[in-house]
């Protein structure tokens, strides 16, 4: 269920440059049908911790499972864009239940010894759904259009609810504890109005009320969650966890490989087709090999954390990973659908080596008591880094206005924009990891 469920995150992708034309909206309003649904999946993942405390897991099961065809159902009848984005914010309530749900079982079912392979296979959802997103979209829009997208995956949703009822157990026991809806406001205020900012940038500009305006009231959120939240006996996030610092320092390094991949799976797509000019279905498609790769490869990824420690997988993956980078960042005006194809397998193998063993060996080292905890700032950060790289990339992509220059010519240079931001934050998770392994004290 979490694997559909990220897989519908992405899979509208290639539709966007279709859904600009017949919906007559821009580009930086179409990505809101992938940034809306990254940011309603993150506001969900603030309250993980507190929903494993108070429902059992088959609850929440069930629950993801009915908010997905109900999505679903709103998605595939949409009549317009604004009921179209209605549709997918609910049915993000599938993904924000279905993955730290995956994450919890596996914590507590599996030994110290084999978590690095099972985190492994757990992360490679997060990892290989997203990717698989863009070439399900264009596969589906070629052969009937953007809506079967939805109609495909109405009867899968359906089987996967019956087998979950099925088989879904309780390792833990539950309590009824009360909600804090005061936090959970503070928290939504602060994401909603950053996300609202930072996409602001394209159109009002780095000095504008609305980019300014929306990060000063995210701060101010931020600050009364951390004063309300240390007068409650149950916060929502427990924020202490961050005195850890290969925690800390791992979860930053972890967002950063989200913000660039999610991102990076709204770009390529894009540039392909309004640059390349390439189908639907090649823009899709050409992400496949990677993805495929990839999938193969994760579960040895998570047996090197096992034989071998954290700092092999992790630093040879964000080598590979930061080589992509920069092979985008300089034939960013001049790539073509193979070219594309060939860096993303390289790009894919990297950040798949480093994310799914960036989180398993920053969850090592926090306390047992605190892993529910961890895995909801966890998941929260990167659904919400999610939303922020399809925001961020989105601007940039579409932030040059040359007189003269022809629309793809322009794309063409925003790209490149982005990809070097894409190199830059790459570049910066390896001082994020040397921080975090220099406060470690065991690498196994």
């Amino acid at each position: 269920m979490a694997f559909l469920g990220i897989l519908v995150e992405t899979s509208m992708n290639v539709t966007f440059p279709t859904l600009m034309k017949t919906m007559h909206v821009s580009l930086s309003t179409v990505q809101w049908i992938t940034t809306g649904y990254l940011l309603m999946v993150a506001l969900l993942m603030i309250t993980s911790a507190f929903l494993k405390q108070r429902f059992t897991n088959r609850q929440l099961f069930v629950a993801g499972a009915l908010v997905f065809i109900l999505g679903d159902l709103i998605c595939a009848l949409a009549p317009n864009f604004w009921v179209l984005l209605f549709g997918r914010l609910i049915q993000a309530g599938c993904a924000g239940l279905a993955i730290p749900l995956m994450f919890n079982v596996v914590m507590e079912s599996v030994p110290r010894s084999r978590l690095g392979f099972y985190m492994g296979m757990a992360g490679l959802i997060l990892m290989i759904a997203p990717a698989s997103g863009p070439t399900f979209g264009g596969i589906m829009v070629s052969l009937a259009d953007w809506r079967l997208i939805f109609w495909s995956t109405l009867p899968v949703e359906m089987i996967i609810l019956v087998f979950g009822v099925l088989t879904i157990q309780q390792f833990d026991p539950v309590e009824k504890i009360r909600f804090d809806w005061l936090q959970f406001g503070l928290l939504a205020v602060a994401f909603i109005s950053f996300t609202l900012g930072v996409n602001s940038l394209s159109t009002a500009g780095l000095l504008s009320w609305q980019f300014l305006g929306g990060i000063v009231l995210a701060l101010v959120a931020i600050r009364l969650y951390i004063r309300v939240s240390k007068r409650s006996g149950r916060p929502l996030l427990r924020l202490e966890i961050f005195k850890n610092r290969v925690f800390t320092f791992s979860f930053f390094a972890y967002v950063v490989l989200q913000f660039c991949n999610i991102g990076i799976n709204f770009a390529l797509p894009n540039y392909a087709q309004i640059v390349v000019g390439a189908t639907s279905l090649i823009g899709g498609m050409m992400l496949l090999p990677g993805s495929l790769i990839t999938a193969v490869l994760q579960p040895w990824f998570g047996h090197l954390l096992d034989a071998h420690g954290a700092r092999l997988p992790i630093l040879f993956g964000s080598s590979l990973f930061l080589l992509a980078a920069a092979g985008f960042m300089i034939l960013g005006q001049h790539l073509t659908v193979l070219v594309i194809a060939i860096l993303y397998i390289l790009f894919s193998i990297g950040r798949s080596m480093a994310f799914s063993n960036t989180l398993t060996n920053g969850l090592k080292e926090v306390d047992i008591r605190q892993r529910a905890d961890a895995n909801a700032i966890y998941n929260t950060g990167q659904q919400f880094a999610g939303s922020l790289g399809t925001t961020v990339l989105a601007a940039l992509m579409s932030a040059v206005k040359i007189h003269g220059m022809s629309y793809a010519h322009e794309t063409a240079v925003g790209s490149q924009l982005a990809f070097g931001l894409i190199f830059a934050l790459s570049a910066l998770n390896f001082v994020f990891y040397r921080v975090a392994f220099k406060h470690q004290q065991a690498d196994k």
